[in-house]
């Protein structure tokens, strides 16, 4: 097979890319800008571009497929030749489903939590030695890619975002993935460039519980009265199982589930990867994993990449950074460390950095959302606003959006840098939250200078 990606160096993308070269297809690729690790990686596996831009004449008949990324254009040249000669055409999704027709399809679908059940379950499935196919959204531990196609496994589990499939085509990925067992784990608005208002957006994952196959299996967050809601909806032909928090404990910084019949030892914490917890567990019940075997393989478990990710820690303090960027997100992320380091104070910096969360509309969901935190800081670049041309923000408009009468703002990072060099570490904890990076901090870097 030759596979031709337009816009390759997407970090979807160009895993997808290197989990064909490595199935044995001929994988070639264009982009308009190419950026580590992407670059580096297709260069590992010799299918980086030679040139940065884009070439219709790479394109052929003997091309078997186009696979279009999201930063392609409709007006991409090489679209066009594609569509001239009549080759097949397919996003990201549409694909990943090509590839996965024979085989059970799992697809993790939810607001929050997707990556940390995906990578939960394929952790679990590593360590039983069960082959599985994957497509992840972030780098895990002990997995060399983001994404696994093979002809022998039985299957394949699915990160089921619900943003858009591709320039071409408007519908949310994991409308097109057809599951035999999905889940949903919490629903809270996002996206709101696509889906303006929250009716819209739930309006999604009912589609998706249509989408699951006869038979099929919905397991669902009963914890999310909006989540309870749309399971309500599935079809009689649909088996729905529900799960909720599980009973814990927290001592001497350590967090113990109740499997009710012993306590394991965890070494992620937080009421939500509980729930997460129990969300893998009822998937991996499903394909033949026995309780007492999931819970032996789950207390190893690390995290996922920027899923409360311990970046450094002394005896006094411990340094973390998340991915979390939306209001409930940030709530449970703020929740999950004042609730595992008691006694010490919680400084909780966010960055304002998607097209939702810079909207002035959807800021105003923000309210309340970091009033646990001791001191907490909200930073924005306006050359993102500008960027996404989006309306200017004043500091006074984030703080009435936050709710939260000593929160600090800043829009300058270095800044906000020297702000945070200039308290006093001791018996507190620093947690950095952004699905950016506060303008190329060095996280590592920036923790040795703290503590």
């Amino acid at each position: 097979m030759n596979v031709h990606f337009i816009a390759i160096g997407g970090s979807a993308m160009h895993n997808l890319a290197i989990a064909l070269h490595k199935k044995g297809y001929r994988v070639t690729g264009s982009d308009d800008e190419i950026f580590d690790p992407a670059k580096s990686r297709l260069e590992k596996y010799g299918i980086l571009p030679k040139e940065i831009g884009w070439f219709p004449e790479k394109i052929s008949r003997q091309t078997d497929a186009i696979i279009l990324g999201m930063h392609a254009r409709e007006d991409n040249p090489e679209l066009q030749r594609a569509n001239e000669l009549g080759i097949p055409i397919y996003s990201y999704p549409e694909y990943l489903y090509e590839q996965s027709k024979s085989k059970t399809r799992i697809v993790i679908a939810g607001s929050h939590g997707k990556t940390s059940i995906t990578a939960m379950i394929l952790h679990v499935l590593n360590k039983l030695n069960i082959d599985t196919d994957y497509m992840v959204g972030a780098q895990l531990e002990g997995f060399e890619v983001m994404v696994k196609l093979s002809e022998e496994a039985k299957y394949m589990i699915l990160e089921g975002d619900e943003y858009l499939t591709s320039p071409i085509d408007r519908r949310p990925k994991f409308h097109l993935y057809k599951p035999h067992i999905a889940i949903i784990s919490g629903i809270a608005w996002d996206h709101i460039n696509v889906f303006p208002t929250f009716d819209i957006y739930v309006e999604q994952f009912k589609i998706f519980v249509d989408t699951i196959m006869p038979d099929g299996h919905l397991i669902y967050s009963n914890d999310d009265e909006k989540v309870v809601e749309v399971a309500s909806t599935a079809r009689k032909d649909i088996i729905t199982h529900s799960y909720s928090t599980p009973d814990y404990s927290i001592r001497n910084g350590i967090t113990f589930v109740n499997t009710g019949k012993e306590e394991v030892a965890l070494k992620v914490f937080g009421k939500h990867n509980l729930q997460n917890i129990e969300g893998a567990r009822n998937i991996c019940n499903l394909i033949g994993v026995s309780n007492h075997d999931f819970y032996e393989a789950i207390a190893s478990f690390q995290g996922a990449a920027k899923r409360l990710e311990l970046v450094k820690a002394n005896g006094t303090v411990s340094i973390y950074k998340d991915f979390a960027h939306a209001p409930s997100k940030l709530k449970a992320t703020i929740a999950a460390m004042k609730e595992q380091y008691v006694g010490r104070k919680l400084v909780a910096c966010m960055e304002l950095h998607t097209f939702s969360s810079l909207t002035s509309e959807f800021l105003q969901e923000y309210k309340h959302c970091m009033d646990e935190a001791d001191v907490a800081i909200v930073y924005f670049n306006r050359h993102t606003l500008a960027h996404k041309k989006l309306p200017d923000l004043s500091v006074e408009d984030v703080q009435s959006a936050f709710g939260k009468k000593d929160l600090v703002v800043f829009t300058d990072s270095k800044e906000m840098c020297q702000f945070l060099k200039s308290q006093k570490w001791e018996h507190q904890n620093l947690l950095m939250m952004s699905s950016g990076n506060f303008d190329r901090i060095d996280f590592k870097e920036f923790a040795n200078e703290i503590i």
